[in-house]
């Protein structure tokens, strides 16, 4: 069975190791080497995930089978201070792909995003990224297309997605 536990900054360690093994999956087709390396180092520092939870209010969930860490998940209430839960990051390892894991994050955020009374949650995918399906059957909905530069030349080629509750 899949549980969802609330995540520590002692879990940064396990959420790295996931994002190392998932980003080169998900993404060495759509992104340069460089621009992976780039923005792992970039988004997965341990200085950038206590950022995110201390500055920015990010939490981050784990999902767990038999205590064993195969995904993670982070999101925001109030996201720019609409009525929206913000889902930031969610990466299953690639072997447990399809056995649920992204579903159970997703509805667990969603329980918890109408808990606080949210109208909609929220994400950006990469437009290239094969999740955009998952996310459409799922229930969400593109709103928008950005391009988001984050440095050194590079763009994240995004579609703004959301689900209203």
């Amino acid at each position: 069975m899949i549980t969802v536990s609330i995540a520590s900054a002692n879990d940064y360690k396990i959420i790295q190791e996931i994002a190392y093994q998932t980003w080169p999956e998900t993404y060495g087709a759509i992104l340069s080497k460089e621009q992976l390396e780039f923005m792992l180092d970039a988004f997965y520092s341990v200085s950038a995930l206590n950022d995110n939870v201390v500055s920015k209010g990010h939490h981050f969930l784990l999902a767990k089978e038999d205590d064993v860490v195969l995904g993670f998940a982070s999101y925001e209430h109030n996201y720019q201070r609409n009525n929206r839960t913000r889902i930031h990051k969610i990466y299953v390892l690639p072997k447990t792909q399809g056995k649920g894991i992204g579903n159970t994050l997703i509805s667990h955020i969603e329980k918890l995003g109408i808990e606080n009374k949210s109208t909609a949650l929220s994400l950006n995918v990469n437009r290239f990224n094969s999740a955009y399906t998952f996310y459409q059957k799922k229930g969400f909905v593109v709103i928008e297309e950005v391009n988001i530069e984050i440095g050194h030349g590079y763009l994240m080629e995004d579609y703004v997605m959301e689900k209203q509750l």
